[in-house]
């Protein structure tokens, strides 16, 4: 029998589950999230987003320092505590693990402790350590939110020793001499960005012609020419094809353009992706059904084939990204409410890498404008050229806009450069609101900013850039 009926019960509490719960109890709906780890938070607060961009800021820091120089200031012998580096992550994880229990308390979410079984399009079984006991949770709505976990190569796989993961080297305690990383998305280049900067000997291997090849591909290509200055090497249009695991360290096969070289490193990090979490949840007794890959397919109001199921993040083939799943799961529970909703415009979706330098886009890169049969016009503007890049020591990188020829509409904005990822918020509203490049550069901006790039970038549009 089960326990107690709820409007919505959602198995797992990650950015989409955690924030679907919310707001479900915003309005007014009965509502448990089902979570097997021990913390709320999921992935991208535990094992992902937060503890890496944390990271990040500590190598920010440190290069900082090195540069002090350069601004007059005369620092003394300065060190790296790693366990101190490695405590302030993991403050920053526990606060904002424990602002989510304190929304839920508000918000009068029930949090239920277990792993999430699917038995029928009402019913959710928890089973705590493998064992069941029984309880069963009677719901009108389920929403699936179990997220992802790192995957392994066919043929190389991840022992948390000398070959890890994204997981394993969160919890890394002590700086490695040297690191081989495989795969050059997102993850893969922000690891590069951390342990480079304190000192690691950084080579980073991508199948792709460059790196973050997700990204426009003036962008990719600038930012490996950086990567490349900054002392990484780069090897692209490559692939690893063994990781021999030594005595003292891991010797790798790496292949570049036909040719063989073994490069050995003291650990190497798989960052090759991520696959669904969808086994054993019950989904097979059900009318949800999954594509290829494990992920569960769903309709532009994020419902599965199961009546009264929805789907969010990374289970749904849409973007691997945490502010995604945050608007997939705003959307199931604003249409489980009864609200009226549109579905997502997955092209307003903001990508943003946290590396030195930042990159980050939203909308249509140049070629896929093109592919759509855009006629395509461009504008850039770069840092170099921008007062408050050259007082915060980054003049590096540039703006570019991709717009409509034909009526001025901005397609996509990519950015390489300081700041990027805060940068990209004006660009991504300019989208939202179908503005025109004319638009923006009309838009009266602040002086001295980073963000002038911006309006400097749609001038140049119309070829009448200011200060290039």
């Amino acid at each position: 029998m089960a326990d107690q009926q709820y409007d919505v019960v959602i198995i797992g509490s990650g950015p989409g589950g955690y924030v679907a719960a919310i707001r479900a109890g915003q309005l007014g709906l009965k509502t448990a999230v089902v979570e097997k780890d021990p913390f709320l938070g999921g992935t991208c607060l535990h094992r992902g987003c937060i503890p890496t961009k944390a990271l990040l800021e500590n190598a920010d820091i440190w290069q900082k320092i090195q540069k002090a120089k350069d601004f007059g200031i005369t620092v003394g012998d300065v060190t790296i505590d790693w366990s101190a580096v490695q405590k302030r992550k993991q403050g920053v994880v526990d606060q904002n693990s424990k602002g989510i229990e304190f929304l839920f308390k508000k918000n009068k979410v029930e949090w239920v402790k277990g792993f999430g079984k699917v038995v029928d399009r009402n019913t959710v079984e928890i089973t705590v350590d493998g064992q069941g006991d029984g309880k069963k949770l009677s719901t009108k709505n389920i929403i699936l939110a179990m997220g992802s976990v790192p995957k392994d190569l066919p043929h190389i796989k991840a022992d948390g020793k000398r070959i890890i993961n994204s997981d394993h080297i969160l919890a890394l305690d002590y700086i490695p001499k040297s690191m081989l990383v495989i795969g050059a998305g997102a993850v893969g280049c922000e690891f590069a960005s951390i342990f480079s900067r304190f000192g690691t000997k950084t080579t980073i291997v991508e199948v792709m012609p460059q790196l973050l090849p997700i990204e426009d591909d003036e962008v990719s290509k600038e930012f490996t020419r950086i990567f490349k200055k900054k002392g990484i090497d780069v090897f692209t249009d490559a692939k690893v094809l063994s990781c021999e695991v030594t005595e003292g360290g891991v010797k790798s096969v790496v292949e570049v353009k036909g040719k063989q070289q073994t490069i050995e490193t003291e650990i190497v990090l798989s960052a090759t992706g991520r696959r669904a979490v969808t086994e054993n949840c019950g989904l097979e007794k059900t009318k949800v059904k999954l594509d290829q890959r494990g992920m569960v397919e769903v309709d532009g109001l994020m419902r599965t084939g199961e009546p009264n199921v929805y789907a969010i993040g990374d289970i749904v083939p849409t973007p691997a990204l945490a502010h995604c799943a945050f608007a997939e799961g705003i959307l199931a529970i604003e249409h489980i409410a009864g609200k009226d909703v549109r579905p997502i415009n997955y092209d307003h979706v903001p990508n943003a890498t946290y590396t030195d330098p930042e990159v980050a886009s939203v909308g249509l890169t140049e070629r896929k404008a093109k592919e759509r049969g855009y006629e395509v016009k461009i504008g850039k503007f770069p840092f170099t050229a921008n007062a408050k890049a050259k007082i915060v020591g980054e003049a590096v990188g540039f703006v570019k806009y991709v717009t409509d020829a034909k009526y001025d509409e901005i397609l996509g904005v990519h950015i390489v450069g300081p700041k990027a990822t805060e940068l990209i918020v004006e660009a991504g509203a300019a989208l939202e609101l179908e503005a025109t490049s004319e638009s923006i550069a009309r838009t009266i901006h602040a002086h001295p900013t980073l963000s002038e790039s911006l309006a400097e970038a749609a001038e140049d549009v119309h070829g009448q850039a200011l200060h290039i």
